[in-house]
């Protein structure tokens, strides 16, 4: 279906970004290309689109069709309808101006002759079969209005609307909990069955592994390994193949570290993760603002079913680097909060405490109330019931300079204010009146990066860099607190790798408090000493993190665990 011999792409007189790449996939075949970002995957999957925006040679067919050289007019007609094309980037791929519906039912105008009564029954059906939820509500919302599951899933619909023969699905799991991923894995699979050719891209080697028989590994632009996924996967032979597979965090003890320390710099794709030892510059920085006291022991999370007993709190402190908040085991406490949204429940009565240098993971579906509790934690929302205390005191009301607690955004690159550099966006981070725990080149070593990048914006950055941007942001001012929302979701399983192991580093060196918000059960087990299971707005099931996975308690958990895909 189609065959793809030295494809080789290239951007003005650099070195070729696809550096003469080969392979087929045959109808009814789904072919995995796997590597970290920068290695070439998606230039090479929207390269087979026409998409590329470089300088193409080599030679692609579909069928006897020479895309390489195809026409505007002939590309008119095979997008879409010969070619589908599920686009990474749920967060910012779907025209926030148009509604979801309008979205997916642009091939139906494009290509059928279908009635506007037929066309809104088909999206409505489209919608449905990708798992979301109330399809003709959903259809008149637009993306804004979405969760980044839910536009993940729109993204699929509207793909797959025309039934085309050959599908590209360039991350179609990311952002996705385990149940919808199953579903969607389903669904391809089902596609696949009925004669569809599949080129999967992913960082998710778990979905590889489910969905592909075949998969390439790309690094540098250049495949350096290829075979059946049992040989490739289970066997690998190339160095790099193996330390993708290392990196998958699922299995990976607590603590333990799921990638190598490279040496720090700012070159490759996810660069540099934080060194073996600290430098000296780093060695060097002041001790932070906050004591170090007693991790409680216990739980202590929840406020439902078995293990949510309180901590026996300890004297208060002051704080020595803040204007007044006082220190106790337990850093956070949420009771009873509840948010509604019109007469919708997004939150219905959620509890839990947050102990000192402990991390508390939140797990759910797509739409479980996670980032809405995230949110009520950071006062970006009020709660319509309910209360949040920080340090033994509520939050409402707290100047939030004295709050000493920070956020690690999913979408690093969109948090950030396009026209700073670096340097101004971490200067800015400490400007609250407080006094500096590090200058900014100090904060880039800390967290794995090169100086020099302080002088760029971060948009030329990768997406590790600017994950790693984003962190050192939260840690600029000293918190006690970071809430983490899907901090990885976006990223390679390398580039993952390094992110969890630096939060790792950084909460033993510095005793912070974590709330790790994430739809992968494999990071939330190996980030978390407890967690929470959320659906529709309520905690199902909480408890130490090995006890929830080892031996969960409620339908629900069993079914998340149970549908995440593993390399086993």
């Amino acid at each position: 279906m189609i065959s793809v011999s030295d494809l080789t792409v290239r951007f003005g007189r650099a070195a070729p970004v696809v550096d003469g790449i080969s392979f087929d996939v045959a109808p009814g075949e789904c072919f995995a290309i796997v590597g970290q970002s920068g290695s070439g995957k998606s230039v090479t999957a929207r390269s087979l689109l026409g998409l590329s925006g470089g300088t193409v040679s080599g030679s692609v067919f579909l069928d006897s069709v020479d895309l390489v050289n195809a026409s505007a007019r002939q590309w008119r007609s095979i997008r879409g309808k010969e070619i589908g094309f599920v686009s990474q980037g749920a967060l910012v791929a779907l025209d926030p101006l148009r509604t979801v519906g309008r979205e997916v039912g642009d091939a139906l105008r494009l290509h059928t002759s279908l009635s506007a009564v037929e066309q809104s029954a088909r999206i409505q059906s489209l919608l449905s079969s990708v798992g979301i939820p109330d399809p003709s509500l959903r259809a008149s919302q637009r993306a804004d209005e979405l969760s980044g599951g839910l536009r993940q899933r729109a993204i699929i619909a509207s793909a797959i609307a025309l039934q085309p023969r050959f599908l590209i699905a360039d991350e179609p799991t990311t952002a996705l909990d385990s149940t919808v991923a199953a579903g969607i894995l389903d669904l391809l699979e089902s596609l696949r069955a009925s004669g569809t050719g599949i080129l999967l891209i992913s960082h998710d080697l778990a979905t590889v592994s489910r969905l592909a028989s075949r998969v390439a590994v790309m690094q540098g632009g250049r495949i350096v390994e290829s075979g059946t996924v049992d040989d490739v996967l289970r066997m690998p032979r190339h160095p790099y193949t193996r330390q993708l597979i290392a990196a998958v965090p699922a299995g990976t003890p607590r603590h333990a570290p799921l990638a190598p320390p490279p040496r720090v710099g700012n070159s490759g794709p996810g660069a540099a993760a934080p060194p073996a030892q600290p430098s000296p510059a780093v060695s060097a920085r002041p001790v932070p603002s906050f004591p170090t006291m007693p991790t409680a022991t216990g739980p202590g999370v929840g406020n439902e079913g078995p293990g949510a007993a309180n901590p026996v709190a300890e004297p208060a402190v002051e704080h020595p680097g803040a204007p007044g908040p006082e220190f106790s085991t337990t850093v956070l406490a949420a009771t009873g909060l509840v948010r509604r949204f019109g007469p919708r429940l997004a939150v219905d009565d959620v509890g839990f405490q947050l102990e000192r240098g402990r991390t508390l993971g939140i797990v759910g579906e797509s739409g479980s109330g996670k980032t809405t509790v995230a949110r009520l934690v950071l006062a970006l929302d009020k709660p319509d019931a309910g209360t949040v205390e920080l340090f033994g005191r509520p939050w409402a009301g707290r100047d939030r300079r004295e709050a000493r607690i920070g956020a690690i955004y999913q979408d690093a690159l969109s948090s950030f204010d396009p026209r700073l550099t670096v340097g101004q966006i971490l200067s800015d981070a400490q400007t609250d009146g407080r006094s500096r725990r590090a200058d900014v080149s100090e904060l880039l070593e800390l967290v794995g990066l090169d100086p020099s990048i302080a002088a760029r914006r971060p948009r030329i950055l990768s997406g590790g860099q600017q994950q790693r941007v984003s962190i050192a942001r939260a840690i600029a001012p000293s918190p006690a607190i970071l809430v983490c929302d899907e901090p990885v979701s976006s990223l390679d399983v390398i580039a993952q790798a390094q992110v969890l192991d630096l939060l790792d580093k950084l909460q033993r060196e510095l005793g912070m408090s974590y709330l790790f918000i994430s739809h992968d059960l494999g990071v939330i087990r190996h980030m978390s000493d407890d967690v929470l299971v959320m659906r529709d707005g309520r905690v199902l099931e909480s408890g130490p993190t090995e006890d929830v996975f080892g031996a969960p308690q409620h339908d629900y958990t069993r079914a998340l665990i149970a549908a995440a895909p593993t390399l086993d």
